[in-house]
């Protein structure tokens, strides 16, 4: 993931407490392993298989470690979900849309991670499902906004544009919803996202 950073010295009884100064290789690499742990397990069984205590099991760490990392549950899937979002604007990077409208660029993006996320439906289906009813926000929707501003070439600091590639956002959450479902067909879905991105990004 990301390159380790210089440490501080650390005081004592404080050596797993990322919040506190830079986080060391260790921590890092600790981090990684409950946040792969937890999507291991809600794959096989949604969320309610990410129980703190396994997790921690799963992860080999202590379950006073794990809650200084994540302090709950919705914690975790958030971790889980941002590094989807990790993934999916890596593979960004690497390979940019190259349509030549902004509704092409966004869908092509969508339809990636689409196939990412599908590529685990259990997975998928969970952290869906728990981001959509959590009581706290989530950084989910505001990233997947961003993400899809940058690529239509809107400006980042219009409203109006970041509320438009939020709505696209929206549409899509509801579309892999009912594909996860058994009511959609990946066809389906990439028809009715061209659909929504055309009129929403017309005027990017």
């Amino acid at each position: 993931m990301r390159p380790p950073h210089a440490t501080l010295p650390t005081p004592p009884g404080k050596e797993d407490q990322p919040a506190a100064g830079v986080r060391t290789r260790s921590q890092h690499q600790r981090r990684k392993r409950i946040v792969q742990a937890a999507a291991a397990l809600a794959s096989r069984g949604g969320v309610e298989a990410m129980q703190m205590r396994t997790v921690a099991e799963r992860a080999g760490v202590a379950l006073g470690t794990l809650y200084r990392y994540f302090p709950s549950k919705m914690d975790l899937v958030v971790a889980v979900v941002g590094e989807e979002i990790d993934l999916l604007e890596s593979s960004i990077e690497r390979r940019p849309p190259n349509a030549p409208t902004a509704a092409g660029r966004a869908v092509d993006v969508l339809m990636r991670a689409t196939r990412g996320l599908m590529r685990e439906p259990e997975l998928a289906d969970a952290l869906i499902r728990s981001l959509i009813m959590a009581e706290v926000d989530t950084p989910f929707g505001d990233r997947m906004a961003g993400l899809l501003l940058r690529v239509a070439g809107g400006e980042q600091t219009a409203e109006d544009d970041l509320i438009l590639t939020g709505l696209l956002s929206s549409v899509w959450v509801q579309e892999l919803l009912e594909m996860l479902r058994g009511r959609r067909t990946h066809e389906q879905i990439q028809r009715r996202i061209e659909i929504a991105a055309t009129r929403l990004l017309s005027g990017l």
